[in-house]
């Protein structure tokens, strides 16, 4: 029988492995793996979230010369958002894509879910993109350990249902509708005179086929890709949230990396982000056309109708917002949109 014996030198080296593994980064001579999840479909022509993720695994896997390995968890497959930010604040994954259920976590990013906040996603896009975005980037870091590493795009949020046309806050009274896991929309909903049901996103399909909710709201390639004609009959689009996606990176993961990690991880980030919102504008653009021929009634509200859910939906929201954010943050991003509006203007 020969004895094993651990040496010194191997003790030190298993200590080094343990605690690297903790922090996950990986060990010398070893390919770093980055685990990377969101709750939309895999299929990068259909999916903003699906897209971003599949440009950042090839880029990031490309250019760190396969000293990087990016692992793809689409489709909620390891959980809804919320629980994906739980298990990204905790370090089991090291990046995510999520949308409005990040203001559950850091309350002043619900501010860029106002109701008919922004006119066009250029307008987004210069607020989001510039010192404003750098601004609630820092501030939700601090609070949540989750650094932002670039903005992507949800889209123009619009309301389906399977009950009746929707032209006004009027034909909204009792509907029962499928809102984000976020006060914000709970509010939107309230005031606009339906019933508000939060219902994770996994869940949200099965919820409108067994008529659970009457409806919900999402933006028109969310609405296409995850077919939801096939149980919605009617779709308005009143636009009245932008969505904003945030790519996230566990912070400790993040510093423990060298600057050349870290720039690998941010730049890719950045153009991941952006091939998700360019996804999403095509799949928008061409999609109100694919729902109407798939038979969902589309309806585009007026001017003077557009007003009417606007001065329905706002006011609730901004005195809830109010009473949750740190001072300043509602009449900052209100700044930064009017600054954005005049340079895109321009």
């Amino acid at each position: 029988m020969i004895a094993s014996r651990i040496t010194s030198a191997m003790f030190k080296g298993m200590l080094l492995a343990s605690a690297l593994a903790v922090a996950g980064i990986a060990a010398p001579g070893q390919a770093q793996t980055v685990k990377f999840a969101h709750v939309d479909p895999a299929d990068w022509t259909t999916s903003k979230k699906g897209a971003a993720g599949k440009v950042f695994k090839d880029l990031v896997e490309a250019e760190s010369g396969s000293k990087v390995k990016v692992e793809l968890y689409p489709a909620g497959q390891i959980g809804g958002e919320a629980e994906l930010v739980a298990q990204a604040q905790a370090g089991a994954i090291q990046v995510v894509m999520v949308s409005g259920v990040f203001g559950n976590y850091c309350k002043e990013a619900a501010v860029l879910d106002t109701p008919f906040l922004f006119s066009s996603a250029a307008v987004a896009w210069k607020a989001l993109d510039g010192a404003f975005g750098d601004k609630l980037a820092e501030h939700c870091l601090k609070k949540t350990g989750l650094r932002t590493l670039a903005y992507g795009e949800t889209g123009f949020r619009n309301f389906t249902n399977s009950v009746r046309e929707v032209k006004s806050p009027a034909d909204m009274k009792g509907l029962k509708l499928r809102v984000q896991q976020l006060p914000l929309y709970v509010e939107m909903v309230k005031g606009l005179g339906g019933i508000p049901t939060p219902v994770a996103w996994p869940e949200t399909p099965g919820a409108l086929r067994t008529k659970v909710v009457d409806g919900q709201e999402n933006p028109v390639s969310v609405i296409l890709g995850n077919k939801f004609y096939e149980f919605q009959t009617y779709l308005t689009l009143d636009q009245h949230v932008y969505g904003t996606d945030f790519l996230l990176v566990n912070d400790k993961f993040y510093q423990g990396l060298d600057a050349e990690g870290r720039a690998l991880l941010k730049r890719n980030a950045v153009v991941a982000a952006n091939a998700g919102r360019a996804i999403q504008q095509i799949n928008s653009a061409a999609g109100v056309s694919e729902l109407a021929a798939k038979g969902m009634k589309v309806y585009k509200p007026t001017a003077a109708e557009l007003k009417q859910f606007r001065d329905a939906a706002q006011p609730p929201v901004l005195a809830w917002l109010k009473g949750q954010v740190e001072a300043g943050w509602v009449e900052a991003v209100q700044q930064a949109v009017a600054e954005a509006e005049k340079a895109v203007a321009n």
